[in-house]
């Protein structure tokens, strides 16, 4: 290029670097560099937001200008600051219209690495030199470092370049190299990515925060962390190292069944690396096998689905505007990658009590605490309308599947019908168990596992058991005792002690309740004399008999439903024993039989 060109840059070539290399290979001359004040404002907005870009736009703007005094080369500032509506209007191109006005009003040349920048320039008849800022790699640096069974890799400067290498649940840290990385070189890495995701189709960014950046670029998940965030620069690169299909996961004949007709509220639920998004990847490639539309909602969009398979990420970085579109879309199932923010609990039972299968993916250390985390989002009754199966992985592999159901019921462990109230079951899928009971207790939700209460109800009826034992083998040896309930049991004694325990008016037998605090239903024992005697009973309109030998006419016979005394009565003539239906103890029988229960006749030996 000749001396005494005019040229005027624009933030992109600043940044890219690309005008320091023409300036030190000599490639402009002795020219005339015009920087747009508003350029430097912009980038100092940017570096103040903690932003990577701001910080390395200034440095080279630095860098420029020495090179530039070295070089002979001529700097000034031209142009006004840009106004808090330009700023705000930035991202619609505000900025770069004033930086092209500005190259118009000095007769300059537009130097820029913006593609579009250079297409409204030429269009606008302002001459421009449009130079690609980065060029494109067929392998990236850090790729260097990923081996077949590398799962992550770990840069930081001031320390040694460390990788995961396994599998899911089985894998260990290793050094790569012994020579701890520096801050150039992490940055350069850095650099490399950024550029990569801004140019290949396949790269995205995903998350940009003060001092942090989340980068999808391939297969891929980059997160980049700054100072003064992080203690020092710090790139964590994770991967996928297997796809695995639906069949890899060998499940059982009933959960197929499940999930390819009746499940549509699915949570997958784990701790970090355990494979969750793997298994949500198979699973969405099942169902669209099945015929069905799958769409995604990810941040970062890391699936691993095929092209039939929609990724969507946060529309304006809101998931409740992507679920607006995907209502419109009408998916048959979404994929909900890692459910984190109170609203995105709200998203997916929105999407889900709309019609819509859902699948979301949680973070939890265990399958309850999964369901725990949507209790306080959601109303308690709406929870098994949009969750119904609950699938938990560790290392790799399913370690449990749960299913939910609202019952109306008294939850384990109460006995008063009174405390009846809606509870969420959670049993094991496959074996049917009940394992915690979800209800309101009082203001408070609460979640309990039903096998510690049982346990609780065992122990506490046993101690009940021997207490009553204690106490009622004093009238009788060979007392027996029933505890039905922490709060009430059968007592059987000798008809002959009766009278004693149940005292005057009932005084002894409802002191012994109060000291034990616990009902007792005192009934007559079988005595061991008594002979249990053979019979056939029929039933008319409006008698049931029992037929016994006619050599019993005249006895006296017991009669006992179960092990629980009912009546004594004489045998009439033929051996007939004659019950009223309508009358009390005629009731009773008829409830034994359609029961099922044993009614049993005892004589005297």
């Amino acid at each position: 290029m000749s001396d005494n060109v005019r040229i005027v840059p624009d933030t992109s070539i600043i940044i890219s670097g690309k005008l320091v290399e023409l300036l030190e290979k000599g490639e402009l001359g002795q020219c005339e560099i015009v920087f747009p004040v508003a350029v430097i404002d912009e980038l100092q907005a940017q570096a103040s937001k903690g932003r990577e870009i701001g910080f390395r736009g200034l440095e080279k703007l630095k860098k420029i200008r020495e090179v530039a005094e070295m070089k002979g080369c001529i700097i000034r500032f031209s142009g006004e600051r840009p106004t808090l509506e330009d700023i705000k209007l930035a991202r619609s191109g505000r900025i770069d219209a004033i930086i092209r006005d500005i190259a118009k009003n000095e007769q300059a040349i537009l130097y820029t690495s913006d593609y579009v920048q250079a297409l409204v320039a030429e269009a606008e008849g302002i001459p421009v030199k449009y130079i690609e800022a980065y060029e494109r790699k067929s392998r990236l640096s850090f790729e260097e470092y990923f081996t077949h069974d590398t799962l992550s890799l770990h840069l930081k400067s001031g320390v040694p370049p460390m990788a995961k290498r396994g599998r899911p649940g089985n894998f260990m840290l290793v050094k790569v190299r012994d020579e701890p990385c520096t801050e150039d070189e992490v940055n350069n890495v850095i650099h490399e990515i950024v550029e990569t995701a801004r140019m290949s189709e396949e790269g995205s960014i995903e998350l940009v925060r003060n001092h942090a950046m989340v980068i999808q670029l391939g297969e891929y998940r980059i997160a980049i962390a700054k100072p003064p965030f992080s203690d020092g620069l710090e790139v964590t690169i994770v991967r996928p190292i297997v796809k695995l299909t639906l069949e890899d996961y060998r499940l059982s004949k009933k959960l197929m069944e499940r999930l390819k007709s009746k499940a549509e509220g699915i949570l997958i639920a784990g701790p970090p690396g355990s494979g969750k998004t793997t298994f949500a990847s198979s699973l969405a490639e099942f169902f669209s096998s099945q015929g069905k539309i799958v769409k995604t909602l990810e941040s970062p969009r890391d699936l691993q689905v095929g092209p039939e398979v929609t990724q969507y990420g946060p529309l304006e970085g809101d998931f409740e505007k992507t679920a607006e579109l995907l209502l419109l879309v009408r998916p048959d199932y979404t994929i909900f990658d890692e459910i984190r923010k109170s609203k995105d609990f709200q998203v997916f039972a929105d999407m889900r009590l709309a019609g819509v299968g859902m699948v979301g993916v949680v973070h939890a250390s265990d399958p309850v605490d999964a369901i725990q985390r949507f209790i306080g989002r959601l109303e308690l009754g709406m929870i098994p309308n949009v969750i119904d199966t609950v699938i938990f992985l560790k290392d790799g592999e399913i370690k449990k599947i749960y299913e939910l159901n609202l019952v109306v019921k008294v939850p384990s462990g109460m006995t008063s019908l009174d405390l009846a109230r809606p509870v969420i079951e959670v049993r094991d899928f496959e074996t049917g168990k009940l394992e915690y009971e979800i209800y309101t207790y009082g203001e408070e939700n609460i979640i309990v596992p039903v096998s510690e209460v049982e346990k609780y109800l065992k122990d506490s009826m046993k101690s009940i058991e021997e207490k009553l034992i204690e106490r009622f083998r004093l009238y009788d040896p060979n007392a027996e005792v029933e505890v039905i309930s922490p709060s009430k049991a059968i007592v059987r004694v000798d008809k002959s002690v009766l009278p004693k325990i149940i005292g005057r008016k009932g005084e002894t037998i409802n002191k012994i309740e109060h000291e034990l605090g616990i009902s007792i239903d005192l009934m007559p024992s079988i005595p061991k004399q008594y002979k249990e005697i053979e019979y056939e009973y029929v039933e008319t309109s409006k008698v049931i008999e029992f037929v016994v030998p006619s050599q019993y006419s005249g006895a006296k016979i017991n009669v006992y439903v179960g092990r629980d005394y009912l009546s004594t009565v004489t045998v009439g003539k033929n051996g007939r024993i004659r019950f009223l239906k309508n009358s009390e103890h005629g009731r009773k029988i008829i409830r034994a039989l359609e029961e099922e229960a044993d009614i049993k006749l005892y004589i005297e030996d």
